[in-house]
């Protein structure tokens, strides 16, 4: 299995630090370098620990460098080490280059996928559940046990 999130954003080339215009502004943008920065050094476990931390500290603070490097701490992530810093910036900030480029790249994946609401479910590429203030569009269900009895019927059709 292969569990990724794909950031809603639109590409903006006169935004100075990111690029792209993100939903909630600068600080989310920065957000999403960091968790994408983090998915690309760091182990499965170790990079959904740092979402779900940075997640628990609420919208208004994901993004800021403090909870990145508190949440890097809390998640066994070595940020200066791991490559997630120099990727996402050694400073917490979000905006090295490196960052900046995947947040750009999973907009335009985004794009592609045509999500346009945060969350989305997708399975094998195919929405199968939005949420957007309530579930909607979820024809085989909207819960726990709902996905992971979808994810296991998609697994099985694919290893025939």
């Amino acid at each position: 299995m292969d569990l990724s999130l794909v950031y809603v954003a639109s590409i903006n080339d006169s935004e100075p630090d990111f690029g792209v215009s993100c939903l909630h502004g600068p600080e989310e943008c920065a957000g999403n370098v960091q968790q994408l920065c983090v998915n690309k050094y760091a182990p499965f476990s170790n990079w959904w620990e740092f979402v779900k931390c940075q997640n628990f500290q609420g919208r208004y603070n994901i993004g800021t460098p403090e909870v990145a490097l508190k949440c890097a701490t809390t998640a066994g992530i070595d940020w200066q080490m791991s490559g997630a810093g120099e990727c996402a910036g050694l400073d917490g900030s979000g905006k090295a280059l490196e960052g900046v480029d995947l947040l750009r790249k999973s907009t335009l994946l985004g794009k592609e996928l045509k999500i346009t609401k945060s969350c989305t479910v997708l399975i094998s590429g195919r929405a199968v559940c939005v949420h957007d203030g309530t579930w909607k569009d979820c024809e085989n269900g909207h819960t726990i046990s709902d996905f992971v009895r979808q994810i296991e019927d998609e697994y099985k059709k694919l290893n025939k």
